[in-house]
């Protein structure tokens, strides 16, 4: 069904990490995505919607593709408060991800799009009254506005009431890492409000406050809120319409905004595993037997969805993205994940999402009743697992018991293409070297493929040196 068709939706609920927006409810409805909107909210809508900005970001995808959804029935409870004056139906994003899994160039181009839409809007007379990145979805490498409900008529006066928000879930965790090299996703995955002006300002050494942006947008931005510490939020809105704040400062501040993004860069040069492409245990015939076994298990399964777990350079996810609509491609090291990122988008290429994430420590249930931002395994279940590389670091490099291994990727997806590498692998013997002697016993290939057959039936096995490559589906 086309978005924004006429249709029935029964059994319609509340998205839980929509409930912040009074004018704005998402609801799901099956694969459906609604949103109802106050009679405020649909006055906005309708502003946005006649607006050339809605027009060219449906075209362009800037903005995700919205129409009205007429004939639908909300249950009790799944509507704003002031009621319901208008449904929209949004299309589907393949794959939802949070800010603390993107690479840090996916933070950035986020924050740049985000603020392209301002300035966009800012010319007719709109402004968005967030300035938040899970306001951002990624299709492939493109980053997509999915909350129309952000949008809304400019009241000349009052200040970008997302600018706060901005710079502490964008502005600051780029400051950060851009700055010393510290990782943001941990600070975010932690807080999901982000890091405070006055934190940051404390994160700084005195140097960094002559960079570019530090003294405006961090060291002055707490002095101000430690001065109004006591305002209510009346008493500041009057001050700033005294002070003649306006559409022109607004706009002026997102393009210094804009400047300031665009120049924050990370590039440390090397991590423990950004080369591992290049130095691995496979010679050229056995490479392309591995990429043969692949391909030729994406091609038989047609999957939907594909999870390349440890993915690293992404070799094997553009091979499984060639029989599949869609492939979610991991890593727990970021700059691994960042170059990969960057190459998908000279590409263009819109079926590859690569995420950062540490499956043994991957994303969980967050914010309001563990409800708001939810783990991993509930976002979409794969049609096809590549577990490749991948199960001598769970098991040997975080101790994951073999058989809890074998039990956990079973119950992942119906079909599976996993790879172990044997005791004598040299990057096994690497691993297995910071033991004590004896460590991980039950590392086996046999015991290894005892406990896929519990519950999996391997339908194809093959040798290629010192590894093995099991293809297995669910019984």
């Amino acid at each position: 069904m086309e978005v924004g068709q006429e249709a029935r939706a029964t059994g319609a609920k509340a998205e839980p990490g929509s409930f912040r927006d009074f004018d704005s409810r998402v609801l799901l409805s099956g694969d459906r995505i609604l949103r109802a909107l106050s009679p405020a909210g649909l006055e906005d809508f309708e502003a946005l919607e006649g607006s050339d900005l809605f027009a060219e970001g449906q075209s362009s995808g800037a903005i995700v593709n919205t129409g009205r959804a007429a004939g639908v029935e909300l249950p009790p409870g799944a509507e704003p408060g002031a009621g319901v004056a208008a449904v929209l139906e949004h299309e589907r994003i393949p794959f939802v991800s949070w800010p603390y899994e993107w690479s840090f160039s996916m933070l950035k181009d986020a924050a740049l799009s985000q603020l392209e839409l301002m300035k966009r809007a800012l010319a007719e007379q709109l402004i968005l009254k967030d300035g938040t990145p899970y306001n951002t979805q990624f299709r492939g490498t493109k980053p997509v506005f999915i909350d129309v409900g952000s949008f809304e008529q400019l009241r000349e006066g009052e200040p970008w009431f997302g600018y706060r928000q901005f710079c502490m879930q964008f502005l600051y965790p780029l400051m950060l890492q851009a700055f010393h090299g510290i990782p943001y996703q941990p600070l975010l995955r932690g807080r999901l409000d982000g890091i405070q002006p006055e934190e940051m300002r404390r994160s700084l050494r005195l140097r960094d406050w002559f960079r570019r942006g530090v003294l405006t947008h961090v060291v002055l931005h707490a002095r101000l809120e430690r001065r109004r510490g006591g305002e209510s939020t009346s008493d500041a809105r009057a001050e700033l319409k005294k002070a003649g704040f306006g559409s022109k400062f607004i706009a002026a501040n997102v393009e210094q905004l804009s400047r300031l993004i665009g120049r924050l860069d990370w590039n440390p040069g090397g991590s423990e595993w950004s080369g591992y492409s290049e130095d691995n245990t496979y010679d050229e015939g056995q490479l392309a037997a591995k990429e043969a076994f692949v391909a030729e298990a994406a091609e038989s399964a047609s999957p939907s969805l594909v999870w390349d777990m440890g993915c690293n350079d992404g070799r094997f996810s553009l091979i499984a993205a060639r029989h599949a609509d869609y492939v979610v491609a991991m890593d727990a090291d970021q700059l691994t994940v960042d170059r990969l990122y960057r190459r998908l988008r000279e590409e263009g290429s819109d079926k590859v999402l690569p995420l950062t994430l540490d499956l043994v420590d991957s994303s969980p249930n967050m914010g309001w009743r563990g409800a708001e931002r939810r783990a991993l395994d509930q976002r979409g279940r794969p049609d096809l697992v590549l577990a490749l590389a991948l199960v001598h670091h769970m098991t040997i490099g975080a101790n994951v018991p073999v058989d809890d291994f074998a039990d956990w990727l079973a119950g992942l997806g119906d079909r599976v293409v996993v790879e172990f590498p044997h005791r004598d692998d040299p990057m096994v013997e690497r691993l297995l070297a910071r033991k004590r002697s004896g460590a991980h016993p039950d590392y086996e290939l046999d015991r290894f493929a005892a406990a896929l057959e519990r519950q999996m039936e391997i339908e194809r096995r093959e040798e290629l040196g010192t590894r093995t490559l099991f293809r297995a589906r669910r019984r």
